[in-house]
């Protein structure tokens, strides 16, 4: 190995056992095209072993890639690292999460998560993930309320469990759904094909309800307001993709790049809550970033020529 590569490692676990390589050297790199270049370049490793990237890891195997150190694969850019925040006092943090960025420390994650962007503001539960009341995936942008001491967290976690923390999405998704408001009542759990996606037919279900309007028909696309009952991993897109119409830009549970995304059009972008100690009702909004804006403004563009 040069000095010039960084050598990462990651044995697979239970959980992993019959992933595709190229998912799971993703974990390492945040990106399957990335893992699928790297493993095409010979830089990734099975047990010591090159491997096509169609091959399934195994629990026990050890994992291993090369990566150039002058050109990390994970970054986090400066506007990222300093994370917006909408509103903050001696009991909670609530911030406008950018794309790109993982909520808390996780294994096989590299970059910088948000509860070290936001250096020591959140506090309560274990030291891995301070505060953390809910979860954004990654690529997902928008309101997140973090906790301040351990009060405050089992607070807004019992208010979360009791679905008195309402939290409200905008969604880009394909086509046009048969009705112009909607719930989607379906269990989500690990899907047992592919060990990184979640799906309605999941090993270990557990109960979930998305609630979805109309807010515009823009021909091959559908611009919707999305609430949620509960808060299982993925859980927009998997309920969202088993109704035909999946998010667009979704590279997971859709057909990936549309419309200049290099990722989901997801948004959250209302945060309605109960303070932990005054009682006072919150309410707090984000508009869609830029790239989603773009991306927007062409699918009524394309809508207009339809």
């Amino acid at each position: 190995m040069s000095t010039t590569e960084e050598l990462r490692e990651q044995v697979a676990g239970p959980d992993d056992d019959g992933v595709r390589l190229d998912r799971f050297v993703a974990g390492l790199l945040e990106s399957r095209a990335q893992a699928q270049k790297a493993i095409a370049d010979g830089r990734v490793k099975v047990n010591g072993e090159r491997v096509v990237k169609s091959r399934a890891v195994l629990s026990g195997q050890r994992v291993s890639v090369l990566v150039p150190a002058d050109k990390p694969v994970a970054t986090i850019s400066p506007e990222q690292s300093d994370v917006p925040i909408v509103f903050q006092d001696d009991t909670i943090v609530v911030v406008d999460k950018p794309a790109g960025m993982v909520v808390h420390p996780a294994p096989g994650h590299r970059g910088v998560t948000l509860v070290e962007a936001l250096g020591g503001r959140t506090a309560g539960g274990s030291e891995d993930r301070p505060g953390v009341v809910h979860r954004l995936d990654r690529d997902t942008s928008g309101l997140l309320v973090l906790a301040r001491s351990d009060s405050a967290l089992r607070t807004l976690q019992a208010a979360l469990s009791e679905r008195r923390i309402k939290r409200e999405y905008l969604a880009l998704v394909q086509g046009t759904p048969p009705a112009r408001t909607g719930t989607i009542d379906a269990p989500i759990g690990r899907d047992p094909r592919d060990r990184t996606r979640m799906a309605i037919d999941g090993d270990s279900p557990r109960e979930a309800t998305t609630h979805f309007s109309v807010l515009e028909h823009l021909g091959l696309t559908t611009f919707l307001a999305v609430t949620l009952d509960t808060g299982r991993t993925h859980q927009i897109r998997v309920h969202l993709e088993a109704i035909g119409h999946p998010v667009v830009g979704d590279p997971t549970y859709g057909e990936g790049a549309a419309y200049g995304l290099d990722r989901q059009w997801l948004h959250a972008t209302r945060l309605t809550l109960e303070h932990p100690v005054t009682g006072e009702e919150l309410v707090l909004e984000s508009a869609p970033p830029a790239d989603l804006e773009r991306a927007l403004a062409a699918a009524r563009a394309d809508a207009s020529v339809v």
